[in-house]
């Protein structure tokens, strides 16, 4: 089916052509949307293409938003950016994510200790630097230029370990720099945020921690959970159970006891959000994993949500910024390209006068080039400035993972190359 979508892209593509020439505005705009729609779901198709599938789809989701704001920012009286809405879905984004890791995924830093240790200071060094760097640079705006930032400061995501594994480089390196870069982002992000951003937005630092430990660790600890359930023993899961049925307990004493109106204090009712949160992770994580005994594809199915998620903050981002995307969307373009390019060259050579070898050191230029693109959509929705803040994640996503797939291409067959003309020098 998808080959027939494939051959439908130039008639949508022409039909979209026509009605810009006839200035009839309805032909033209559904052409563009349908034409790129086509396009990404025909690209599974062919196999130089099908690796950019996901990437296809952020494309259309900024052409529609762009093209259609209104339409996607609300749907009847209901705001797409209701912060319940973005803090559920960028929730659903990590768990996502993190079903594909596992508590081994935490423990990799024993054999891979100063590769951890070179990914995360270039991580969270060279990435926030380049990103105030280029943000003065540029002149942007005082919120876009702080979402440059964000950006930079937030840490790696999945698609590093996908490059990595494209590019037949260190994987256990990649996934355990990706773990412990998601683990300190609570401490690192609103820290950098605040020297490099601070004069910019508002930043408050109890509050930025308290939400990336809502939006990222809490998923992530239910994705843990599961994991346990999974593959560890009777007692660890008699112990998972256990805490489980007080976590239980505790939010109906907290949903009928009105445990709120006794936390006056802000710190005091933070404190308290994240406990009621956590209980939520292991009940999630919990039921996730009765369902997962039941279907035990829903392993695989999980990261295509995670993908839908990111889909739809691209989206979002960019109906409510079209106005500021339509007026420096070339120059945004312009510092991801720089941005991302500067992550992978200086995260490859740190790597290398750090004594790493060749495939460590891509690996490396990996995590530090390739950013976790939902965590900072769902930072700025949580600041309520998805239409700035969060404009240069809408940008810089698609550019990473087009970029990325690009480079693990071609290490992966230089790295053949080599393999073949070894043999033959001895």
């Amino acid at each position: 089916m998808r080959k027939y979508f494939l051959w439908a892209v130039p008639v949508f593509f022409i039909a979209a052509g026509l009605g810009w020439l006839q200035q009839t505005e309805i032909i033209w705009k559904l052409g563009l949307i349908l034409g790129f729609s086509s396009i990404a779901i025909g690209a599974g198709h062919v196999r130089i293409l099908s690796g950019y599938q996901y990437t296809f789809w952020i494309i259309t989701a900024v052409c529609a938003g762009l093209i259609y704001p209104d339409f996607f920012l609300h749907v009847g009286s209901f705001d797409m950016r209701n912060k319940w809405l973005i803090l559920i879905i960028i929730q659903l984004v990590m768990f996502g994510m993190g079903t594909q890791m596992s508590i081994e995924d935490f423990t990799g830093i024993r054999k891979s200790g100063k590769g951890v240790l070179i990914g995360l200071l270039g991580h969270f060094t060279i990435m926030p630097i380049m990103g105030f760097l280029i943000a003065k640079t540029f002149d942007f705006e005082p919120e876009i230029a702080a979402g440059i930032i964000l950006i930079g400061s937030c840490s790696s995501g999945l698609a590093s370990n996908v490059m990595t594994y494209i590019a037949k480089g260190n994987l256990v390196l990649s996934v355990t720099v990706t773990a412990m870069s998601t683990l300190v982002a609570p401490i690192m992000t609103p820290f950098l945020m605040k020297i490099f951003a601070g004069t910019l937005v508002e930043v408050h630092f109890f509050n930025m921690m308290m939400e990336i430990i809502k939006i990222v660790l809490v998923p992530l600890a239910a994705a843990m959970i599961h994991d346990i359930l999974k593959n560890y023993g009777s007692l660890a899961k008699k112990r998972i159970y256990i805490l489980t049925l007080i976590s239980m307990i505790w939010l109906a004493i907290v949903v009928f006891g009105n445990v709120f109106a006794f936390a006056d204090d802000t710190t005091a009712a933070h404190v308290l959000e994240i406990v009621n949160f956590s209980c939520g992770a292991f009940i999630v994580g919990t039921l996730y994993h009765l369902l997962y005994k039941v279907y035990p594809k829903i392993d695989a199915i999980m990261p295509y949500f995670s993908m839908f998620g990111i889909i739809y903050f691209t989206l979002v981002t960019t109906a409510a910024g079209r106005d500021n995307l339509i007026q420096i969307g070339f120059l945004l373009f312009l510092a991801s390209v720089l941005h991302n390019g500067a992550g992978y060259f200086f995260g490859y050579w740190l790597s290398r006068l750090s004594g790493l070898d060749k495939k460590s050191s891509q690996t490396i230029a990996f995590e530090v080039g390739l950013q976790n693109g939902g965590m900072a959509s769902g930072l700025a929705g949580a600041m309520g400035k998805l239409a700035t803040v969060g404009l240069a994640s809408a940008v810089f996503s698609p550019w990473m993972n087009v970029s990325g797939s690009l480079l693990a291409n071609y290490w992966r067959k230089i790295g053949n190359t080599e393999e073949e003309i070894a043999p033959d020098t001895h």
